[in-house]
């Protein structure tokens, strides 16, 4: 077994604070620039437009599935440092779907499944992603690579260039009233400058080599993981696939819209770290007290960061829909919204958790948390759907994340880790700040200084609270990640 002194953890630690720290820099300028993009599509844009989307990317989730058997997952989870049979194996494996996966999008799109559901400009967007798969592919191995070495500084150059075209580019076109199809140019461009992008930090050459053991090896992991993200697809894509036959472009826009929106405080914090921690969790898998430490560190700065956000979405999209009457269509829309919001907040605490056991390489409990959670979202979200139409969904899902603690009570097994002297501090603060916008809601829609004055009085109020509750605990985080306490 390995020991704690040979896994160098000081230069783990380091290595993991500078990522985070760059991943957090990068995703929040990021969503920054995605936000300001969504506020001009969210005007220049119908809800059918955003049904359309919305509809074919559940198709591309389910393809993303048959792009990758885990193989990345497995190179990343190893103790051993792979080689080049390893590598080439791995993207050639990788690229000979990709190539499959499009030729299935071309069949797709010459049926009437498209057309039916959603028109014509769906089979653009279709195509335009099936043709990415396989230049994704491209990129694999390249961020494996960088993964492994955890030098996450690197990895998220890619991102910036990528996020920064593709919002341009539909921007560009959707100002020109290009409508729906304008997300199929931005797809390929997003795909090839990510390519570009990562192979100049990362050079990798494909080479004709194959090696059928290191094949075995890997996928014996990576279909384990591949097994729970199946369901995962099914739970999420295929379902929304069948809600979107089911509503309609217009109210799977609104649908589509709210999911989008509410997921931004997750993108920003929960998923971003989590890409940081998986191999940071892998390589401390052995000792338990380290392990410890991390998923709770995970856990108290993503808290810190994502309550307020959700808190702060919810009491102010209303006066944003009222403040911007070219937002107003989106009224419709505010309770899915909330609910979607506010069951991000469960999946805040439960996702860095359910990261963990993966990591450490307890797939098969994981995957029985996902075939709990898939058979809950089709059997109870179709008869809220039918009481409460389209925001049925939301309230499906807010409903279902309540069940999100289990993963903690499985992962306490094995590491000991205490979730309430993480979150307290942070759930009280949020709940003091939304008692305080409430209080004076009617004002912050009365113009957008109002607005705005509602907004930073809240993040004060948030922030003076935190304060009073633990300073003291967020200057000894802080202290234990700049190595000045253990």
């Amino acid at each position: 077994m390995e020991h704690v002194q040979d896994l160098d953890v000081e230069a783990i630690k380091k290595k993991t604070v500078r990522g985070t720290m760059a991943y957090f820099a990068t995703t929040l300028f990021l969503n920054l620039v995605s936000l300001v993009a969504n506020f001009f599509l969210m005007a220049y844009f119908s809800p059918a437009d955003f049904g359309i989307y919305g509809f074919v990317m559940q198709i591309n989730g389910l393809l993303t599935f048959f792009s990758d058997v885990g193989l990345a997952s497995s190179l990343i989870q190893r103790k051993e440092k792979p080689d080049k049979k390893d590598y080439q194996t791995a993207f050639w494996t990788q690229h000979i779907l990709g190539w499959l996966i499009f030729g299935v999008t071309f069949l797709i799109t010459r049926t009437n499944f498209i057309d039916q559901n959603v028109g014509a400009a769906g089979n653009w967007i279709l195509l335009s992603i099936g043709l990415s798969f396989p230049l994704i592919t491209l990129k694999t191995i390249p961020a494996i690579k960088l993964t492994r070495k955890m030098n996450f500084s690197k990895l998220v150059i890619p991102q910036i260039g990528e996020q920064l075209v593709f919002n341009a580019v539909l921007i560009g076109l959707a100002v020109n009233n290009v409508g729906a199809v304008a997300y199929a140019a931005a797809i390929l461009a997003r795909a090839i400058v990510g390519v570009i992008i990562i192979g100049l930090i990362q050079p990798f050459w494909p080479q004709l080599m194959f090696d059928l053991k290191s094949f075995r090896q890997t996928i014996k992991f990576g279909l384990k993981f591949q097994a729970n993200d199946l369901l995962a697809r099914i739970k999420d894509n295929f379902f929304f696939l069948v809600v979107g036959i089911m509503t309609g472009p217009t109210n799977f826009g609104y649908i589509s819209w709210a999911k989008q929106w509410s997921m931004y405080p997750y993108n920003l914090t929960v998923q971003n770290i989590m890409n940081i921690t998986f191999p940071t969790f892998s390589r401390l898998q052995t000792h338990h007290d380290l392990l410890k430490k991390a998923i709770e560190k995970s856990l108290f700065f993503i808290t810190l960061i994502i309550f307020p956000l959700i808190t702060g979405m919810c009491l102010f999209i209303t006066p944003l829909t009222v403040v911007f009457p070219q937002y107003a269509k989106w009224q419709s829309a505010i309770p899915s919204f909330i609910l979607f919001t506010l069951s991000i907040a469960m999946a805040a605490m439960s996702s860095p958790l359910t990261n963990a056991l993966n990591a450490i390489g307890q797939i098969n409990k994981t995957l029985k948390l996902m075939v709990l959670w898939t058979v809950l979202t089709w059997g109870v979200t179709f008869p809220l759907m039918h009481i409460f139409g389209f925001n049925g969904v939301a309230l499906s899902a807010m409903l279902i994340s309540l069940t999100s603690f289990l993963p903690y009570f499985i992962l306490r097994k094995t590491v000991k880790v205490k979730v309430w002297e993480q979150v307290w501090r942070q759930g009280l603060a949020s709940v003091v700040m939304a008692v305080a916008v409430l209080v004076s809601w009617p004002l912050w829609s009365r113009g957008i200084n109002w607005m705005l004055l509602g907004g930073a009085g809240s993040v004060m109020v948030y922030g003076m609270t935190i304060l009073l509750l633990g300073k003291n605990k967020i200057a000894q985080e802080l202290q234990a990640i700049r190595g000045k306490k253990s």
